[in-house]
């Protein structure tokens, strides 16, 4: 028999469903607590704890007097954010430009170890399901003044997003468009220095096992990871700096 859903539950998978479809974006008001209550016939306790867990959650901000919000965090580190990297070249007065290198769908039976660990995917619960989409990825290399700065290899919860593989990055930034669509609530990151391999090598412009600098980023909403990325960067031409 198949268990029942909890009311409560049931109203927080509506809310994730409309903020991750982008009905609901970060910074706007959803329907009151009593519109919810009418809409799913529940008491407004019902849906002042569903409400209270996703804030918990950070998925929204309720504001004493205003009515609730879906939440946006800003990601400040001493040195590191979540930034959109068109937007910091052209008010450099770079010139900048992103060409698309890859776009494809990931099945379970594509996933590697790497990135099943990062998404927490069962390969169990994903064996009845090996031709649905699970993870989309895409490969971009961002350009200043023609001159390849950044190349992005980036992999995002389908499930989440699924019209994430139908945008045009070469004009949408990935960042900007993830950050509109689903509010971000933490991340962590790593930045290493490697040898750049034959592949990387060749999409930045620069001599195999040249030294990059790689930032490894993932970020979490509605509790779970949404997106992983990689981002390669020229040793030579680029810097990471901020102040303490």
């Amino acid at each position: 028999m198949t268990k029942q859903v909890p009311a409560y539950q049931r109203i927080k998978n509506a809310i994730l469903d409309n903020i991750h479809s982008g009905k609901w974006q970060a910074g706007k008001a959803i329907s009151t607590e009593m519109a919810l209550a009418e809409e799913f016939d529940v008491s407004r306790m019902t849906v002042n704890r569903a409400l209270k867990e996703l804030s918990e959650e950070r998925v929204l901000e309720r504001r004493q007097g205003s009515g609730t919000f879906v939440a946006q965090q800003q990601f400040n580190h001493t040195f590191v954010e979540v930034r959109n990297i068109a937007q910091d070249l052209r008010s450099a007065n770079r010139d900048y430009q992103a060409q698309v290198v890859s776009k494809r769908v990931i099945t379970a039976s594509m996933l590697d170890d790497e990135l099943r660990r990062k998404f927490a995917i069962d390969s169990v619960a994903t064996t009845g399901e090996r031709s649905a989409a699970v993870l989309y990825e895409v490969k971009i290399i961002h350009f200043a003044d023609a001159q390849p700065i950044q190349f992005e290899e980036r992999w995002v919860d389908a499930q989440k997003l699924p019209e994430f593989i139908e945008q045009d990055f070469s004009i949408i930034n990935t960042s900007e468009y993830l950050i509109a669509k689903s509010p971000l609530e933490r991340g962590s990151y790593t930045i290493r220095a490697l040898a750049a391999p034959d592949e990387i090598a060749a999409l930045l412009q620069i001599a195999p096992q040249s030294p990059t600098l790689v930032l490894s980023r993932q970020t979490y909403s509605a509790g779970k990871v949404l997106t992983f990325v990689k981002m390669w960067h020229a040793g030579e031409r680029y810097q990471f700096s901020g102040e303490l």
